[in-house]
């Protein structure tokens, strides 16, 4: 099953059940998702699972900035509604890659593009892109991929 498809079948479970929390969740992940069909529309370009979720990570992300910004201001309430939609979100994510997993694709990835030093990071990236796909969290990769060529 798509992600766009399972995405669209839990929004009318929780719209059935009565959860208007989760209904609002879901609804701000379609919206996002119709920016992506706009934004193809106008590339003549199809939006893949792939795509949708490197902007569900996007949205991880600004919500995990605004949760923080919400502890600090004193306001946990605020907080914890931004730290609901991120469980909300992740919950569409594929499984994240353990640091076992990962550390050994970087090793593999860094012989592969005979990585020299951190100006060979994109080369390594793009390795591990390729390799592991929507699976790979870039921002988690790019953090072990630092470590390694600056050893």
């Amino acid at each position: 099953m798509s992600l766009r498809k399972q995405i669209m079948d839990d929004l009318k479970t929780a719209m059935k059940a009565g959860q208007s929390e989760t209904v609002a969740q879901i609804r701000g992940i379609t919206a996002k998702i119709k920016d992506l069909d706009v934004a193809a529309r106008a590339k003549s370009a199809e939006v893949t699972d792939t795509d949708i979720i490197s902007a569900l990570r996007s949205m991880i992300k600004s919500r995990t900035e605004s949760a923080t910004m919400y502890r600090e201001g004193g306001r946990p309430e605020l907080a914890e509604k931004e730290e609901g939609e991120i469980a909300t979100i992740k919950s569409y994510l594929p499984p994240e890659l353990d640091e076992a997993t990962l550390k050994a694709g970087i090793e593999e990835a860094v012989k592969k593009t005979e990585a020299a030093g951190m100006k060979d990071m994109g080369k390594v990236m793009a390795a591990l892109k390729e390799r592991f796909g929507a699976d790979l969290d870039p921002a988690k990769a790019s953090a072990l991929v630092k470590a390694h060529l600056s050893a």
